[in-house]
């Protein structure tokens, strides 16, 4: 795919921070207890090649996808963990069960449409994961399809069940613990409940990254690190609350200046629409490699977001284009090639999905595969 000029524009992904993040979680947790990380959406825009072989560096038993074209990629990149694809479907099991990856079943319609599968292929003891329902209403088997799941599983020897898990809706949520710990108990008893009918032990699992830091107590078999890993806090604390956890991102969205110019109040503007408008002593502008099809939002223009350059907060001007922005650089010494960090330590995904209103998962599936993802491994 084509990417921009590695010279330009590229996310700089840290080792060293990843190994930091992991080592933060893997603390939480007892010695037996798995650890399985979340590379679905591209690595939630960090590069899932990337960041799986860093994971596997840092010792993660599993990894999980959303789809199993995302699983396909991984394992014809190298990647030999274990690999939880969440949103399995019907229509790729042939893909599926020739790369060795291991489908999360959320009905009987999925299950029943494996298990003919794999008969017809003569395969036994396929690994698969049990998704239940708890609360979250999305996808999995409620309580009250338990029987009937396990009815048949009983008729499907081609299967092994490797895990029985379910997701926690608001686990970062402070005052909906109670709904949580609903979940917890409704999961531990399904969960029993089927490990007795299969007579042996499947992995149990429900902790996502708010869990591991909220509910440790809960960590079963293994856990699901998802936006931890990515150096974002995955619980958001009241003001004055200090909790001490030294995630660092391992993300920065790091571009080159491509132009300065210094321009003068003649009545001229900056960009689209006019918005950019001359200070009457001059305005110095630089333009950089990235607009919305960077995942810039165009929202962030107009002097809303601030950027990195040379130790100097400098503000948007004008309107965000498709693939270059413009900065007010005026009093900041500057030269054609100097960086612009548009976010990771300073200033960071979080404030800018703040300025935006959304959640830093958007912000960061928001980066398109073609900004080159370079790993930094000091």
């Amino acid at each position: 795919m084509p990417q921009h000029d590695n010279d330009f524009t590229r996310l700089e992904l840290s080792l060293p921070n990843c190994l930091d993040n992991f080592r933060y979680f893997r603390s939480r947790l007892e010695p037996s207890t798995k650890l399985l990380v979340l590379v679905k959406a591209n690595a939630y825009g960090h590069g899932a090649v990337e960041m799986s072989a860093m994971l596997q560096q840092a010792g993660a038993d599993y990894l999980a996808v959303a789809l199993p074209v995302e699983g396909i990629e991984l394992r014809e990149a190298g990647i030999s963990l274990p690999i939880l694809v969440l949103t399995a479907g019907t229509d790729f099991f042939d893909e599926i069960i020739e790369k060795h990856l291991e489908p999360g079943i959320p009905n009987l319609f999925t299950l029943s449409a494996l298990c003919d599968t794999l008969r017809q292929k003569g395969i036994r003891d396929f690994p698969v994961h049990l998704k239940l329902d708890t609360g979250m209403h999305r996808l999995g088997f409620t309580p009250d399809e338990i029987p009937a799941l396990i009815e048949r599983l009983q008729d499907c020897p081609e299967i092994r069940v490797r895990s029985v898990y379910s997701h926690l809706a608001a686990a970062d949520e402070l005052t909906e613990d109670d709904y949580t710990m609903r979940q917890i108990r409704i999961f531990t008893q399904g969960a029993r409940t089927i490990e007795q009918a299969l007579g042996y032990h499947p992995m149990w699992h429900i902790l996502n990254s708010a869990g591991i830091e909220r509910f440790t107590q809960y960590q079963f078999d293994m856990v699901r690190l998802g936006i931890g890993i990515y150096g974002i806090d995955p619980v958001e604390y009241p003001a004055g609350q200090v909790v001490r956890r030294g995630l660092k991102p391992i993300a920065s969205l790091k571009v080159k200046i491509l132009q300065i110019k210094t321009l003068q109040a003649d009545g001229s503007t900056i960009g689209y629409g006019r918005h950019g408008i001359i200070a009457p002593e001059g305005t110095v502008i630089a333009t950089i490699p990235a607009g919305y099809a960077d995942g810039l939002d165009r929202h962030l223009g107009q002097g809303h977001a601030s950027f990195l350059l040379n130790g100097h907060r400098v503000p948007t001007i004008g309107n965000i284009c498709m693939d270059m922005c413009m900065l007010d650089i005026t009093g900041v010494d500057a030269k054609v090639g100097d960086t612009v960090t548009l976010f990771g330590e300073d200033p960071t995904v979080t404030e800018m999905a703040s300025i935006l209103d959304t959640i830093p998962y958007e912000i960061m599936t928001r980066v398109p595969r073609r900004i080159r993802r370079v790993i930094i491994r000091k």
